[in-house]
Order: C-alpha cells, then sequence, then structure tokens
C-alpha cells in the first residue's frame, strides 16, 4: 500500500492494473495480456474473479496462451499475416475447469495449429 509502482514486481503491478480495470464499470473491456505475469494458481483465481466480475460485458481478451484462450474464450480468433480464423471453443460455460477433457482437446488442437503441426 506504501510502494510506489515502480518498486513492485512485474506481477504486484499486473495485479494492480486488472484490478482497476475490474473497478471500472465499462460496457467493453480490452485486456492485453492481462495474467501472463502470474503464477499458475494465481493467474487461475484471477481469471475467475475476471470471468465473474466482467460477466455480461463485452470483452477483448488478447492472449499468447492456448490453455487461456480454451478455458476462457467464449469466441477465439487466431490472428496471423493470412488473416483472422475462428477457432471452435469448448461447449462448457466459461470460465472452464482446466482440468475438463474439452478444454484439454481444445488447447491440445490450437496449440499443434499454432506450430504448424497435424493435431
Amino acid at each position: 500500500a506504501h510502494k510506489k509502482p515502480a518498486a513492485l514486481s512485474g506481477g504486484m503491478r499486473q495485479r494492480a492494473a486488472l484490478a482497476r480495470t475490474l473497478l471500472e464499470d465499462r460496457a467493453v473491456v480490452f485486456l492485453d495480456e492481462p495474467f501472463s505475469a502470474l503464477d499458475a494458481g494465481t493467474r487461475a483465481a484471477m481469471q475467475e474473479l475476471a470471468a465473474e466480475l466482467l460477466h455480461g460485458r463485452t470483452v477483448l481478451l488478447v492472449t499468447h496462451d492456448p490453455a487461456e484462450a480454451a478455458r476462457l474464450a467464449d469466441h477465439i480468433l487466431i490472428l496471423s499475416a493470412a488473416g483472422a480464423q475462428s477457432w471452435p471453443v469448448p461447449a462448457l460455460p466459461a470460465p472452464r475447469p482446466v482440468t475438463a477433457p474439452e478444454v484439454w482437446a481444445c488447447q491440445s488442437a490450437l496449440l499443434s495449429h499454432l506450430r504448424g503441426v497435424p493435431a
């Protein structure tokens, strides 16, 4: 509470920025890699909190993490030099359990696609 932003770790700064975003009452929210500097446990907790607090709003989440996309997205768009490609999401409601087989399958297929490897 008494530290300047520059004295905080990357993860602490990221959590503070996400908290500010979650407290704003905006109809559209843009999140660019909001969970990337967090440890796995904190990341999962913050993803769930964000999903709960942003429910009913339009959220554009940019991520390079196939697991995060498979767990959180209602729609996945893969952006590349060739353009935008839609990717199917698991049928479960978001946020999906990390242990759900549908999430693992989506994550695996998405990662294979991104690497150019047949699934």
